[in-house]
């Protein structure tokens, strides 16, 4: 979010989007609840009014793709003439299907490399704002470093740790 915040892209979902990564969410932490993902998505939405796409629903029958329950990211992105799907699941976007409506897939650790090489103070300033936030515990920058790379962030967290100074 706090990359989404720094104008360098815009940040597009829908509300399937979100019940899809909420309801995950919740499968592999069971320490959180629905009330407080629907609080995080309610914040998510306040923070970038436009973001959330709609009347992209019929556009879904037509799409083909390799897991069918991923249509709707698909018809969300060619609704809002998105030109790149973050996602950690790129087989299920190949480019031949997403190269016809000018779209590609990329890896979150991908797409954060791309905004670090366009403008590496706002990937850093929003490291910093992330880790501040998190308080519960509270997180050295090594920790942060190391948990992006578990998290398969890592060029990211590579390229960051060239500024752990001031993260």
């Amino acid at each position: 979010m706090w990359l989404a915040l720094s104008g360098r892209f815009r940040a597009r979902w829908s509300l399937e989007i979100h019940n899809e990564w909420k309801r995950n969410l919740l499968k592999n932490r069971p320490d959180l609840t629905t009330e407080q993902l629907d609080r995080t998505s309610d914040l998510m939405d306040q923070a970038i009014p436009d973001a959330c796409v709609s009347g992209y629903e019929k556009l879904i029958e037509g799409l083909t793709l390799p897991d069918i329950d991923d249509r709707h990211v698909l018809a969300a992105a060619i609704r809002c003439n998105a030109s790149v799907i973050v996602t950690f699941n790129q087989k299920d976007f190949p480019d031949e299907t997403l190269g016809p409506f000018g779209i590609e897939a990329q890896h979150p650790d991908e797409f954060v490399d791309n905004l670090f090489d366009l403008d590496p103070a706002a990937v850093v300033a929003a490291a910093q704002r992330q880790r501040k936030q998190l308080k519960m515990p509270p997180m050295d920058v090594g920790t942060y470093l190391d948990l992006l790379f578990r998290q398969d962030l890592i060029q990211s967290s590579k390229a960051l740790t060239n500024y752990r100074a001031i993260l």
